[in-house]
Order: structure tokens, then sequence, then C-alpha cells
């Protein structure tokens, strides 16, 4: 219980340091505002193209959004790169304003239904850069890594207050005004990002400073350039994984688009105000499932913990086609705005540690394209699942299929999180003697908490009789120990040495110097002492190791 409330407060306190950094808070802020408003007006643009077309051009209209943005992301993707990322972000913000705001006046002076679905889709791709200019911004911002792991958190639950707010916005706007009013609440949030972001002042300019060389490429070059994304996921068979698990979520996703309308209005019979409030469970779900998010990184089990996210975005599906009432919806919105929170934390973290950083932009610009083909799939196949088999069948289809694509690919995720995504120093963990009957979870805790220490010929690691701070294990390199000044033994990679003074509480009881060339990784006490106290197979063997090696002194 203890552990799960470290854990809880250290996610409070990272949430609390993006906010006392001026320009993550005015970025935070500016995207909690357009999300609210960019969901209010999904609920909005949802209602409107269901009252002129019903499922059908919901469905319709939500594959050509889609598939547009699948089209255009990689190619508006490298306006963050070419420009100032904030004022790529402005003119996204100031450019959908002024359509929403025509796509407002047409819808309140009734005009023709196809130039407001137009308006929709000019509008998706104008914001299409945004996203990726904003990823792009926050290292420009971060002083300290620490901070820009803290502002992807913060963005995952602004993002879940979103998907709460919005929709409950709109169904409240829905049920006392009009349509007409939510595209201009819409609006107002995207001035108030773009007045945010436009006040927003970094130290590096970043993108201008492209060279000459960069700038000149031929038009092959750009093209290559575009598809240095996609040729990065196709040649590696992790990124391959990830990637299609996140595209068969978001076909549920886009589904979604589809079956939750008719679910509200059709099979529960709720309205336009009950639809809206049934999406703002979506968010409800995903600000819990943030803070889920980061208690389950400390399993170091990211990419398993991924899987159970898509797994938990299709396998309800089959509860509401099963028991088709207010409360099952409920609870499957709640639990798909949980799973979407662990999988965009969790994917976007295994993005970031297996992409390579000269290709990183691109392997996300090209993976938020496929994902929006997937949901244009999903938007496109479920009004044809319901007008053939009928929503309850369809339900059962889409959470079938995509709960059976998660179980083929359970190996593979397990390999990412014992080898693609293992922290640096585990495997040289895992071959100590001492350590390697320890579980695996608390080899990856020492793992990441290793420090480097470079020693020369020469080089004293550890002086006989000194107090004992540090534990040590030789990564390559050979030292000697002595008792003193008698030679007592030659070690070299693998072996370890410093454990007796910590585990005893003792002075140092020998002196090691480097005779080559060597690098130790160290664990300090504060996190040697309590990742092996209680471990009763490591007591043991401690003790047997200490006794061998002060019977050599």
């Amino acid at each position: 219980m203890t552990g799960l409330r470290d854990k809880v407060g250290d996610a409070t306190r990272s949430l609390r340091d993006v906010f006392r950094n001026p320009g993550l808070r005015r970025i935070q802020l500016a995207f909690a505002g357009s999300i609210v408003g960019d969901w209010a007006y999904a609920v909005a643009v949802a209602v409107y193209a269901y009252d002129q077309g019903g499922p059908t051009a919901v469905g319709v209209l939500g594959v050509i959004r889609y598939l547009s943005l699948a089209i255009v992301t990689p190619f508006t993707s490298l306006l963050g790169d070419r420009y100032p990322r904030r004022l790529v972000m402005v003119a996204s913000d100031t450019m959908r304003a002024a359509l929403v705001f025509a796509a407002a006046a047409l819808i309140a002076g009734d005009g023709p239904a196809l130039a407001v679905y137009a308006l929709a889709i000019v509008t998706a791709i104008c914001g299409s850069p945004f996203r990726s200019a904003q990823a792009s911004l926050l290292p420009e911002l971060a002083s300290r890594p620490e901070d820009l792991s803290a502002a992807n958190v913060a963005s995952s639950t602004v993002e879940s207050i979103g998907f709460f707010a919005g929709p409950a916005l709109a169904g409240l706007m829905l049920a006392v005004t009009t349509i007409p009013v939510v595209y201009v609440f819409n609006a107002i949030t995207f001035l108030w990002s773009a007045a945010l972001v436009l006040g927003v002042r970094t130290s590096r300019t970043g993108p201008e400073h492209e060279t000459e060389t960069e700038s000149d490429q031929p038009s092959e070059s750009f093209f290559r350039e575009v598809s240095a994304g996609y040729r990065e996921i196709l040649g590696s068979r992790d990124l391959r994984l990830l990637i299609g698990l996140y595209c068969a979520q978001t076909v549920v996703a886009g589904a979604s688009l589809v079956f939750t309308v008719a679910i509200a209005l059709n099979m529960l019979d709720i309205g336009r105000s009950g639809f809206g409030f049934l999406n703002a469970t979506l968010g409800i779900g995903g600000l819990a499932g943030g803070f889920l998010a980061l208690v389950l990184a400390q399993r170091g089990r990211l990419a398993r913990d991924f899987g159970v996210g898509v797994l938990l975005w299709a396998a309800p599906l089959l509860l509401v086609a099963a028991w088709p009432s207010i409360a099952a919806a409920v609870t499957v919105m709640m639990l798909l705005g949980l799973a979407n929170s662990v999988v965009d934390v969790n994917g976007y973290t295994i993005l970031q540690r297996l992409a390579p950083p000269e290709t990183m932009s691109r392997v996300f610009g090209a993976m938020e394209s496929a994902v929006i083909g997937g949901m244009a799939l999903g938007a496109l196949l479920m009004p044809a699942l319901i007008s053939t088999v009928g929503l309850r069948w369809g339900l059962v289809v889409v959470g079938a299929g995509v709960t059976a694509t998660v179980v083929l690919g359970t190996k593979g995720l397990r390999r990412i999180d014992l080898t693609a995504l293992a922290p640096a120093g585990l495997e040289l963990l895992r071959g100590v003697s001492l350590l390697s009957m320890l579980p695996e979870p608390t080899l990856e805790r020492l793992a990441r908490a290793l420090e480097r220490v470079d020693a020369a010929p020469g080089d004293v690691v550890i002086r006989e009789g000194d107090s004992g701070d540090r534990f040590y294990v030789i990564e390559s390199g050979t030292v000697e120990v002595t008792k003193e000044g008698r030679h007592v033994a030659t070690l070299g990679p693998g072996d370890f040495v410093g454990e007796i003074a910590l585990l005893r509480n003792v002075q140092r009881v020998a002196t090691v110097t480097a005779t080559s060339d060597a690098i130790l990784q160290a664990l300090d006490r504060a996190t040697f002492i309590p990742a092996v106290t209680g471990q009763g197979e490591f007591r043991d063997a401690a003790e047997v190791a200490m006794t061998t090696r002060l019977a050599m002194l």
C-alpha cells in the first residue's frame, strides 16, 4: 500500500513540476482549451451528420476526415521542422478558428450540408501539424529530462480531461442551445490556445536554423525524407508489432464514432444530451488511466501493459452487445477511456525508446498517419456492420477481432519488454552471481539506478578503512583487491565489490585499485539496501559470498 501511495505521490509531483515551468504551463493550458473545444466540436459534428444522414453520414464523414489526415500528416508534420514550432501551432489554431466560425454561420443559416462537411474536413487538415509541432516544442521548453517526461504525462492527463469536459459541455449546450453554439465555443477555444502559445518564449529557435544543404535537397530527397519514418517501422519487427496493435486499437476508436451515436440514440434512446454525457464518461476513465499507466510503468512491463490497454479497447464491447443497458454502456465507455490513457502513455514511451533519435519525429508522423488510417477503417467498417448484421453483432465482430489480434501479439510484446525495453545494464546485473536470484522487477529497478564510474590504471575505487556507500559491478577492465598492501585477488567483468561494508554496515575491509582502464557500474546504499532487504535467497547467497571473501583476506 505504501508503494502505491509513493507512486501516486510521484505522479502528482511530476504534474506540479510541469506547471511551474512557464513555457510548459502555457503549452498545457493551451492544449487543455483546445482539446475541450475539439471534443465538444466532435460531438456537435457527429450529431449534425446523424441528423442529416444517419449513421452512414457519420461514418462516411469520419472516413473522409481520417483518410485525408492519413495522407497529409507525414507532409504537414515537416512544418514543425522547417518553421518555428510556436508559430506553426498558432497558425493551426487561427485557421481552425476561422473555419469553425464559418461552419457555424452555415449551419445557422441552413446552408448546404456538403459545405459543412467540407469545412469539417479542411479544419481537421489544418489541425494536423499542431500535435507534431507541440511534441517537438516540449524538449525546447523542458530544462531537464524529468521535466520532459512529466510534460508527456501532463499532456495525457489534459487529454483525458478533454475527453470528459468537452463531451459533457457539448451535451449540456445541446440540451439548452443549438449546434452552432457548440461550434462557436470550439472556435473560441482555438483563439485561447493561439494566444497562450504566442506568449511562449524559448532559448532555441530550432528549425529555422536548417542548413543550406538540407533546404536545397532535390524533390526525390524530400520524398525520401518524408518516408523515412515508414521505412524505420517496416524495418523493425518490434516497431511493426507496436504500430500494428496501435492501429488495431484505433480501428475500434474509429468505429466508436459511429457505435457511440447508435448506442445512445437508437439502442438506449437517451437523446442528444445523453450522447454527450456518455462520451464524457470516456474522459473519466481516461483520468484514472493516466495514473494507472504511471503506476504500471514501475513494473517494467510497458509493452505487455500496452497490449492489455488495446485489449480493454475491444473486449468490453462484448459486454454492451450482450447486455444493452445504460449501465453497460457507461461501464464500457469508462473502460475505453482508461485503456486509452494506458495505450497512449505506454505506446508513446515505447516508441521514444525504440525509434532512433535521428528519425524519431518522422516515425511519429508515420505512426500518426497509420493510426488515422485505422480510425478511418473503423469508421467505414462500423456502418457496414450495422446495416448488415446489426449494431449488437457489429460490436461483437469488432471486439472479438481486435481481441484476437492482441492475443496473437502477446509473445512479441513480452519480447519487447525483455529485450528492446530492457534498461542498460540489466544484462550485466543478470550475470552477477550475487544478484541473479533477485526478481526481474528488482533487477530492472537496480539497472535503472546504475551510475557509471570510469577508472584509469592506478585509480583507487575503494579504500580500506573508509565508510561504505556504494556497491560496484565491473563492466570492463580489471581491478586488484589488496588487504594492508597484500594482494588478495584480481577481478574482471561480471565480478562485484563493496557488498560487505553495505550489508554488514562496517568500514571497507580491503582496497580495490584499477589495474587497467576499467568501467564499473555503481549502486548507492540508498538504492541497493532497500532492493535486497527481505530477499531470502539473496541474503543466504550474500552471506556465503561475504564469508568466503573474508576468509581470503
